[in-house]
């Protein structure tokens, strides 16, 4: 069972929006840049066709095969190798977009995380202070009966809080107030 994720505060999302708009440039920047590739390999093989077709044109095979042979030999082994070096720049950037995409998206969960971690410490905080007001209150009334009442059993705190310290007719020791 899967749960919802909380909403984002507005400046959370605005950041990831930044962090993926600029993850989605650099994107379109290697889209772009593989565009090209794509374009000079179409070039190249449009060229190789046409040496190809201009190759059949001929019209004495056994005179023109032998230099048409190397030419077309020269011109594909370049072209492989061009090719070659395309798809190992293309292979390169392609590697480049995904490691940009895994590292955004693992940002983009440990925002999550932190922001999941924060929400359920401010709810268990909303959980815990009633209790702690509460106790709070309590602690106030118990000291307001306890404190006088601990604080007139000694001499020393009897006069603390104005009273006069006295030895009753029964022989007990009490903290005694006077009206005047």
């Amino acid at each position: 069972m899967t749960t919802a994720s909380p909403a984002l505060p507005d400046d959370e999302l605005r950041e990831t929006l930044d962090l993926l708009s600029t993850v989605m440039a650099s994107v379109s920047d290697r889209v772009d840049s593989q565009t090209e590739v794509l374009n000079r390999v179409n070039k190249t093989a449009t060229e190789a066709r046409q040496a190809a077709f201009a190759a059949k044109a001929q019209t004495d095979p056994k005179h023109y095969g032998e230099l048409v042979g190397e030419t077309i030999d020269g011109k594909i082994g370049d072209t492989l190798i061009r090719l070659a070096r395309f798809a190992v720049d293309l292979g390169q950037q392609t590697m480049a977009t995904d490691r940009v995409l895994k590292q955004a998206e693992e940002d983009k969960l440990a925002i999550l995380r932190q922001v999941r971690d924060r929400e359920n410490r401010a709810e268990r905080l909303k959980r815990v202070l009633p209790w702690f007001g509460l106790g709070a209150v309590v602690l106030v009334l118990a000291m307001t009966v306890a404190l006088p009442r601990f604080l007139a059993s000694y001499p020393s705190t009897c006069a603390v809080i104005g009273g006069i310290w006295r030895t009753t007719t029964t022989g007990v020791d009490a903290c005694v107030f006077y009206q005047p």
